[in-house]
């Protein structure tokens, strides 16, 4: 979903929002340098996963409901995909512990980021900034994105289409305020499809 090359992989990179996720704890045993951040990091590793199982439980039901609003060529089925999800959790969690410790896992949420200016080379938001276009604002999807790229030099974000499949709302305002504000912003199509349209990442760094 974000087309992250041999290049980027050596990056320091941020992932934002990133949950019970494994790209840490995977990235991690190969050599890789990231710090990922999201408020769920607050709770404990049993909270965590009885959280996760009970919302699975309605995403799967969601996911049956809304079957024609999804690609299956990855994943296949609902069932598979609820699979997926449980199985990158306990990664996740036979992580957790060491990552905390380590400073890989961070309570921290956007707008506001307790990192230096330039902390990191690469930030990855995925599954939250424009998919929750109706829930969040303009301004919050603005402050948000400046204050990514006051601590890394190239952000990107997955997917820019909102939950009902349609582009975000508020994603011509924001390419035009941030190319006002002297950014290079590139949209890209990318290999991976879920949502039904989908398969786009925005790409934002800094003029040289």
């Amino acid at each position: 979903m974000f087309s992250l090359s041999e290049s980027d992989l050596s990056k320091h990179i941020l992932g934002c929002s990133d949950g019970p996720a494994s790209f840490n704890s995977e990235h991690t045993v190969n050599g890789g340098i990231i710090v990922s951040i999201d408020p769920i990091y607050q709770l404990s590793s049993d909270l965590i996963r009885t959280r996760v199982r009970e919302t699975s439980e309605q995403v799967y039901a969601q996911l049956k409901e809304n079957r024609a609003s999804f690609k299956w060529s990855h994943f296949g089925t609902p069932e598979n995909l609820l699979n997926i999800r449980l199985s990158a959790m306990e990664i996740f969690l036979s992580d957790f512990t060491a990552g905390k410790e380590q400073g890989r896992y961070i309570a921290e949420e956007l707008p506001s980021l307790s990192f230096k200016e330039n902390e990191f080379n690469l930030s990855l938001c995925s599954h939250f900034l424009f998919l929750y276009s109706e829930q969040l604002s303009f301004e919050f999807h603005l402050f948000s994105i400046l204050e990514l790229l006051r601590v890394s030099s190239e952000i990107r974000i997955f997917p820019i289409i909102e939950l009902n499949n349609q582009r975000s709302r508020h994603l011509d305002g924001l390419l035009e305020k941030l190319f006002d504000l002297g950014f290079i912003c590139k949209i890209e199509q990318v290999d991976y499809e879920f949502q039904i349209g989908g398969n786009q990442v925005l790409r934002i760094s800094r003029r040289s």
